[in-house]
């Protein structure tokens, strides 16, 4: 095993805790103190990795153990190599994750935490409660004798009197607190429909990453918390990497077209492929000299009166069309489709290139992990290739126009998914965003 520099996995019991701005303020306050910090983020979130990045400079990079080969895996952790400290960012509660095993686990932060062997800092949300707090923090410290609890930070105090309480209590039970954040509500982020608003759209973005940085280094002991990093490993030699569809790429990129996994990006143009970007808001077309027009998901629900209103976009996708691929995630394929309703029930024209109907008016919750096996060869792989990836969105399908599907797919729980993706000559479109191949 190859050695990775020393770590923390920052994680919670539950969702809603405070891990992100947790970490978004310990990534800056180090970075701050001239320390090189590489995050991570467990699990599918597309958004959270962003911030990451602005807080402390570094690409930060997935890392999923229901979706991800271990030699992909291994591939991303040795993105941590040269740093000083990594910070890892858990998902949803500590071991919470897929209801069957997947690639190299089921996708919970324990997984990873046990895998490179970085101890976990947890952060307990102890609003409305308080010597029970050590009940929850003593419970996610046994339940898996892999995974090591180092240190604690209390989240949302009311009072002296509620941090003497829970804390002492904690402590009794053999766990530190190296870490007291008083209720603010400066803290929160702004969020939409799926989750944080992305950090290109959030007003004063720098300033308010220094105030949660402001507000950890001075309530939380920074100097204890830095000595609790254990050097990490990496589970194994080999490396895997997500082979590029195409050797020149244009990709959508704007408000409406915001969702790229870093590590696919990362792999395509460590292999060789070239990027070029182009923006549907502002009316462009992919590069016509590119082999493959990409369009990621995003907020086209947000802005489908521009996007259907933008004729050079339109007319431009289609010539490209004719005789190279096209391929849509999530919002993307949206767009792809014939008509988008909003959220106020007006339809908008897309571009037609699917026979795709979707209705935003009607919100469904659609999540989870996918497994899938193409039925016919397309950007994301060979007819038969098996792959993997992430759906959430709230989108209904009201009509595939005909089409065929593109591929099979099922959920964690080893269920069949419908109507999650179409294909039309060389067209084609998922409602998931892809995040490996599998076989």
């Amino acid at each position: 095993m190859s050695p990775l520099p020393p770590g923390l996995v920052i994680a919670a019991p539950r969702s809603g805790a405070g891990k992100t701005t947790v970490a978004l303020g310990l990534m800056r306050a180090f970075s701050r103190a001239g320390i090189d910090v590489q995050p991570f983020k467990n699990g599918p979130d597309y958004i959270d990795p962003a911030f990451h990045t602005r807080a402390c400079g570094r690409t930060s990079f997935n890392l999923d153990s229901w979706a991800m080969p271990a030699e992909l895996m291994s591939a991303l952790l040795t993105q941590a190599s040269g740093a000083a400290l990594v910070l890892a960012e858990g998902s949803m509660g500590l071991f919470d994750g897929g209801a069957q095993a997947g690639e190299s686990g089921i996708g919970a932060t324990a997984d990873i935490a046990a895998q490179t062997g970085w101890p976990v800092l947890l952060v307990l949300d102890v609003s409305g409660q308080a010597q029970s707090a050590a009940a929850v923090a003593l419970g996610c410290a046994r339940l898996r004798p892999d995974v090591q609890v180092a240190g604690i930070i209390l989240n949302r105090v009311a009072s002296d009197r509620h941090h003497r309480l829970a804390s002492q209590a904690i402590e009794a039970a053999g766990l530190s607190v190296v870490g007291s954040i008083v209720r603010d509500d400066r803290m929160g982020l702004a969020e939409r429909h799926l989750g944080l608003i992305p950090p290109e759209e959030v007003t004063a973005l720098e300033t308010q990453i220094d105030l949660l940085a402001d507000v950890v280094a001075r309530q939380c002991d920074l100097g204890r918390i830095l000595k609790l990093a254990v050097g990490g490993r990496v589970p194994t030699a080999d490396r895997k990497a997500v082979p590029p569809p195409a050797q020149r790429i244009a990709i959508a990129r704007d408000a409406a077209f915001v969702f790229t996994y870093p590590h696919v990006l990362s792999s395509w143009q460590a292999a060789g492929a070239e990027i070029t970007l182009f923006s549907p808001l502002a009316d462009e077309g992919p590069d016509p000299s590119a082999d493959l027009a990409w369009l990621p998901g995003g907020y086209p629900e947000l802005h489908a009166s521009t996007l259907a209103g933008n004729k050079t976009f339109h007319a431009s996708l289609r010539r490209f069309s004719r005789d190279r691929p096209v391929h849509g995630e999530c919002g993307g394929y949206m767009v792809l489709g014939q008509g988008l309703v909003d959220a106020d029930g007006v339809r908008h024209r897309m571009t037609g290139l699917l026979g795709l109907e979707t209705d935003f008016s009607k919100r469904k919750l659609h999540l989870g992990y996918r497994a899938c096996t193409l039925l016919e060869a397309s950007p994301l792989g060979r007819r038969g290739d098996r792959i993997t990836g992430h759906e959430f969105h709230y989108a209904r399908v009201v009509d595939l126009g005909g089409d065929p599907p593109l591929l099979e797919a099922v959920d964690a729980s080893g269920q069949l998914v419908p109507a999650l993706s179409s294909r039309r000559d060389h067209v084609s479109g998922t409602f998931f965003h892809f995040i490996a191949k599998t076989g």
